[in-house]
């Protein structure tokens, strides 16, 4: 492996491993090393397939509080009558009053209150983040899986040369 050779990220590529001729100790030693890289693509790939799985849920809420926003952004003059979603069945009615900010719910037991224009480009920049995020983490993902794929084959390559050099041995 070589360290210089990296993706934009950081993770190390997977060189195709050229051999002519090995003992079964080299052999042997290579496939232990063969091993340990897919093991750490594979610790790699499970992080990056659980912060996609985040992002796909959050990228959602973030549209729909941004759209949410933006309606407010446009009634902000009058009183509204409202049926908002308390949970995925559970809907209320409300009357919000007229108001130039909002309060947005940022996790972690924190809310904080917003001038609406504000928490609009708040929510327009976490979204495109969030997106740029989750197109990073798939080509991350492409990435990986490539260099499992030449990591398994140089393993099955210098695995079928132990095995012809286990039979020569007989």
């Amino acid at each position: 492996m070589d360290s210089s050779n990296t993706n934009g990220r950081g993770i190390p590529a997977a060189e195709f491993y050229e051999f002519k001729e090995l003992s079964l100790e080299e052999a042997e030693k290579q496939l232990t090393r063969f091993q340990e890289f897919i093991a750490k693509y594979r610790f790699m790939e499970t992080s990056i397939v659980r912060r996609v799985a985040g992002l796909d849920e959050k990228l959602p809420e973030i549209e729909k509080t941004l759209q949410t926003v933006t309606f407010l952004e446009a009634e902000q003059d009058e009183n509204l009558d409202v049926l908002y979603e308390l949970d995925d069945t559970l809907y209320a009615n409300a009357q919000v009053t007229a108001s130039n900010t909002v309060c947005l719910w940022l996790g972690a037991n924190v809310m904080l209150e917003y001038p609406v224009a504000e928490a609009k480009t708040l929510l327009t920049s976490k979204l495109e983040a969030a997106k740029e995020t989750l197109k990073t983490c798939k080509e991350d993902l492409e990435f990986l899986r490539a260099q499992i794929t030449t990591m398994e084959v140089n393993t099955a390559r210098v695995y079928n040369h132990t095995v012809e050099l286990k039979r020569r041995q007989k």
